[in-house]
């Protein structure tokens, strides 16, 4: 027996919303957005799982401090190593946890939503190791500071992005296509990296090779300022592509029959989603496999037909923030850098996603 489906609810103007959903217009009918009760609720518990991550993060280690001193400490009040640890230490790793993680969410987001993959990632089609790449140029050649290195990593991230949209480019930029030129300039730019590290000082060599593991150990004030503040800028150019992206994932014709435009749409994105994944290399390294999940992971949770960034960065913020806090304290006092631990989650999830693809008929 066939199940008939319901039709969508109409509005008070006579529109439909799909089922589930609720229309919230504001400013008399110029601003219009679909709320999903879902989604609201999934997104609320990420943001409450990364809190406690930052609330356990701050008041954990071999110096303890309660939870109750901690917002006086954030003040500069309270007992000298109270203040110490919270402000110096444990409170700017939490929030570049929180910020790296939301930007490698919603970077990958838009990656996989261009080239409606999910395989479609800053990690798989070369854009993390181009910034990566950019870094570790600096820091073996020129032997800059933090400042240069964080340049390096998003011109690196940027020329990788220009020179694999141009690759991918015939007859407008197929997905499947992206992936296999990404692939193919990312084996490429591990042998520049590796030849790079052969030439170099040991020492130097050794502190590349460390930053290229991907670590939030020692990060400051000025790391937490440098993500936030590319959040700032990039993170609304996203959302603001977000509708164009999702109609781009029916596909180009119908994209374009609905007003997209799709060439312009994909410069702005793949700029915008490479200049993002640099600013988070550059501040934490090349912490691996974080954008590959968060999308897939805020996708199933919210259960969207299509790209959810703002679930996407939760997620990524969420899932770094815990992350971390395993590397902290999973051989304590021994610290791992995290992207150790994203390694062993990211590996687990890619392998399990492989398989459902092919289960799926897709891979």
């Amino acid at each position: 027996m066939s199940k008939t489906l319901a039709p969508p609810r109409p509005t008070p103007t006579g529109r439909a919303t799909p089922r589930g959903a609720l229309a919230v217009r504001l400013f008399g009918e110029r601003l219009s957005l679909l709320v999903r009760p879902r989604t609201v609720a999934v997104c609320l518990t990420l943001v409450l799982v990364g809190v406690l991550a930052l609330a356990v993060t701050v008041t954990v280690g071999d110096y303890e401090i309660s939870l109750a001193a901690v917002p006086g400490a954030i003040l500069g009040y309270g007992e000298r190593l109270d203040v110490f640890f919270v402000q110096g230490v444990r409170l700017p790793r939490a929030l570049t946890a929180i910020g790296v993680g939301a930007a490698l969410g919603i970077a990958g987001a838009v990656f996989q939503s261009l080239s409606r993959n999910a395989l479609g990632s800053p990690d798989i089609i070369g854009f993390t190791s181009g910034a990566a790449t950019g870094a570790v140029l600096v820091i073996l050649v020129l032997g800059a500071g933090r400042l240069a290195v964080s340049l390096g990593a998003i011109a690196g991230g940027l020329l990788t992005a220009a020179i694999v949209y141009l690759l991918a480019m015939k007859n407008g930029v197929q997905g499947y296509r992206l992936v296999l030129v990404g692939i193919g300039v990312s084996a490429m730019l591990g042998s520049v990296r590796d030849y790079l590290l052969t030439r170099a000082e040991l020492t130097d060599a050794l502190g590349a090779q460390i930053w290229m593991i991907g670590s939030l150990n020692s990060r400051g004030w000025a790391e937490v300022a440098a993500v936030w503040i590319s959040l700032a800028v990039l993170a609304p150019v996203l959302l603001a592509l977000g509708q164009r992206l999702r109609f781009m994932e029916l596909g180009d014709d119908t994209a374009q029959g609905l007003g997209v435009p799709i060439r312009s749409t994909q410069i702005w994105a793949l700029a915008a989603a490479s200049a993002l994944t640099g600013a988070a290399i550059a501040v934490a390294g090349p912490i691996g496999f974080v954008a590959l999940a968060a999308p897939q992971i805020a996708r199933r949770l919210t259960r969207a037909g299509g790209t959810t960034l703002v679930g996407s960065a939760l997620t990524g913020a969420a899932l770094l923030a815990v992350a971390d806090l395993v590397a902290l304290r999973a051989l304590a006092p021994t610290q791992l850098p995290v992207g150790v631990v994203t390694a062993v989650i990211g590996g687990s999830y890619l392998i399990w996603l492989l398989y459902t693809e092919w289960r799926g008929g897709r891979a």
